[in-house]
């Protein structure tokens, strides 16, 4: 059916709401909007669905969410795991509580059991929730750190990690396999709730939860002599606030410091135009607040509190200075794993894991601490699977994991990126190494002489619409075609096609295989330690290109860098 018979059926069908319809109509001169929004279906992918809220199939709404679920449930069905229940939490984005409620109703009316958090929760306290309540799976309402205008809906499996191959594609099949809006099942609330099928969670889990959070303190009684540390922190509007306060003031710290205009939830974010922790305008609220309090460090989370965003004070300009995700990774990995050696109870078959965009700084800090380090692609439930694997094989101990977007997971918990815990433990750190007379930026600085000047950044190009997508597969097909010998000055010595599965060495032409899923993404080692990596976003319109390099000094990684995306620019 084509884009303009879909939205006649639209305004028409009497399944579909007034409001809905009345959307609709004000668009109807509006030929462009009215293809974006009806020219394909919302795609429900390997991270789940994702898009612009609003009315249409390829919008996130009542009806799309409705579809995403029953699909979802005719799979758990067949898993025979009605009974294992699924956990169900969102946070403030718009819709997003009409969105899980919508979710519950259809599972409940599949005979399948929910456990609906009371109000918004963070991503990892949902990951958690899984495994602790025994269910078979998750469901997340949420868009993470998109703007305003977006929400999404993402799937996790009973080992509270984001569903992976094979059932990821299962699931999508299942999808693809309602063929009507009407054929999406649903239950009164009330009714579901008399049947044992609606079941309301909070207070329990919360408190379960944060005491997992506390047993990965290194240094609990540094904390408590550091009680008056002064930390600025900003939920961004998000479900960070009740946690991160409450996990702060219950391990000792006393001086803490919210953005008042951004603790109180809100979808439409109405103090940042993008509620990123990875924006430096995301923090300018915090920064100054940070100066009014003299803060030692500041700190953000996303809306769904998965991703972490830092600043803490360099000591000999006072300037407050930004962490990139990959440094904030890395000092808490070093925290972590120095302590750890210090007291005898590093695992002696520990392993890092990080994903393959991530800092190279990585393989130097496994190096130092005996570490195994393994690399998964990118999207942290691949972390979570070898979380799993582990527990099963007993091969290695899983020690730390980390994004390059600013994403980490202390402990084993949660199977996602977990904020609050990296929010707790680099308080702790700044507290021990306060102690040392140094801040956290410095000791980030002593990390870079120790290791080297590793520098990373990631460039995306924005690609919407049905044009976007040809132009984004033309710059992969074009690639591919057409295998670059260098960028500027950098050789490629070995190429990494993860679609194909293959890594070839372009001066012996020799191939073996990445030992990876088909993914999409293409990846170059360049002499000197730098490196760029190409692919398509799982969760937005664009293409992106990631790259690292090492160098002597700041000075010199910056010029690096510079210089290699001079070369990016020449190829495309």
């Amino acid at each position: 059916m084509k884009y303009k018979e879909k939205y006649k059926e639209w305004i028409e069908s009497p399944f579909f709401d007034k409001e809905t319809k009345d959307e609709l109509i004000k668009i109807k001169n509006d030929e462009k909007e009215i293809e974006d929004r009806f020219y394909k279906e919302l795609e429900f992918g390997t991270a789940g669905l994702r898009g612009i809220i609003g009315s249409g199939t390829n919008r996130m709404n009542k009806y799309t969410v409705g579809k995403a679920t029953q699909g979802l449930a005719n799979f758990i069905k067949k898993e025979e795991g009605q009974k294992k229940g699924v956990v169900i939490s969102y946070d403030s984005r718009n819709f997003s509580k009409e969105f899980s409620k919508v979710a519950s109703l259809c599972l409940n009316a599949n005979g399948i059991k929910t456990y609906v958090f009371e109000s918004l929760r963070p991503v990892p306290e949902l990951s958690y929730a899984v495994r602790k309540l025994g269910a078979i799976a998750g469901i997340m309402i949420t868009a993470s750190h998109n703007p305003a205008k977006y929400n999404g809906y993402k799937v996790y499996w009973e080992d509270g990690a984001q569903i992976t191959s094979p059932k990821d594609n299962l699931i999508i099949e299942e999808v693809n396999n309602i063929l009507g809006y009407d054929k999406v099942k649903t239950i009164d609330i009330e009714e579901a709730k008399k049947l044992g099928l609606y079941n309301v969670i909070g207070k329990e889990i919360d408190d379960l939860y944060i005491e997992e959070l506390k047993k990965q303190l290194q240094n609990p009684d540094i904390v408590k002599e550091e009680k008056n540390l002064s930390i600025v922190y900003t939920p961004l509007h998000g479900a960070g606030n009740m946690p991160v306060q409450r996990i702060l003031r219950e391990i000792g710290f006393e001086n803490i410091n919210i953005v008042s205009e951004q603790e109180m939830p809100d979808g439409n974010f109405p103090t940042v135009s993008y509620p990123n922790p990875e924006d430096k305008k995301a923090f300018e609220l915090a920064l100054k607040l940070a100066k009014e309090k003299n803060a030692e460090i500041v700190l953000a989370t996303d809306p769904d509190a998965d991703r972490l965003g830092v600043y803490a004070k360099d000591s000999k300009s006072g300037e407050y200075k930004a962490f990139t995700g990959n440094m904030s990774a890395l000092l808490i990995a070093e925290y972590i794993l120095s302590q750890k050696y210090k007291k005898g109870t590093i695992a002696k078959n520990g392993a890092i894991i990080k994903s393959i965009v991530s800092s190279n700084m990585a393989k130097q800090v496994a190096k130092e601490y005996n570490m195994k380090l393994i690399e998964v692609l990118t999207g942290f439930k691949y972390i979570g699977e070898k979380i799993k694997e582990f527990e099963i094989s007993n091969e290695y101990t899983y020690e730390f994991g980390y994004e390059e977007s600013y994403g980490c997971l202390v402990g084993t918990h949660s199977r996602d990126k977990d904020a609050i815990v990296a929010v707790m433990i680099l308080c702790e750190a700044t507290a021990y190494y306060k102690k040392q007379g140094l801040t956290l930026w410095d000791q980030m600085v002593k990390i870079y002489e120790k290791y080297g000047f590793y520098k990373e950044e990631a460039i995306s190009v924005t690609l919407e619409g049905v044009d976007g997508l040809e132009k984004i597969n033309e710059i992969m097909n074009n690639l591919r075609r057409n295998i670059p010998k260098k960028f500027a000055n950098y050789e490629v010595e070995k190429i990494r096609d993860y679609k194909l599965q293959k890594i070839i060495d372009i001066k012996t032409d020799k191939e073996e295989n990445t030992n990876l899923p088909i993914s999409n993404v293409l990846y170059y080692e360049l002499n000197n330690d730098a490196w760029i990596c190409v692919r398509p976003s799982g969760t937005e319109p664009k293409i992106k290109y990631y790259i690292g390099v090492k160098g002597n000094s700041f000075k010199d990684a910056e010029e690096k860098i510079n210089e290699l995306k001079k070369g990016i620019r020449n190829q495309q």
